[in-house]
């Protein structure tokens, strides 16, 4: 089993390569919100392989951490690209 393991960090390690180029060269900027969602994910299966491997639950904080972080982080992208603001800013009156 723990071959297995091995075996799905080295495929996922070569997924978050490739996501990475496709961050940087994107022909677009959904494209490359698209890649940042898709490293985020690739980011915690990473980690989660890892806690696997390790034989310990000390990762599992931090995968809900990130993947907290990587959902605001593609709202807010994608709501930039919607409206062109992330915060609207209204006078009270």
């Amino acid at each position: 089993m723990m071959t297995f393991y091995w075996v799905a960090l080295l495929i996922i390690s070569f997924a978050f390569v490739g996501l990475l180029y496709r961050l940087i060269k994107g022909p677009s900027i959904a494209d490359r919100i698209v890649a940042l969602d898709a490293l985020g994910v690739a980011l915690v299966s990473i980690i989660a392989l890892l806690s696997l491997i390790l034989e310990t639950k000390f990762f599992l904080a931090i995968i809900l951490l990130l993947s907290i972080l990587a959902f605001i982080g593609t709202v807010a992208f994608a709501k930039f690209i919607e409206r062109g603001v992330i915060f609207d800013r209204k006078p009270n009156r």
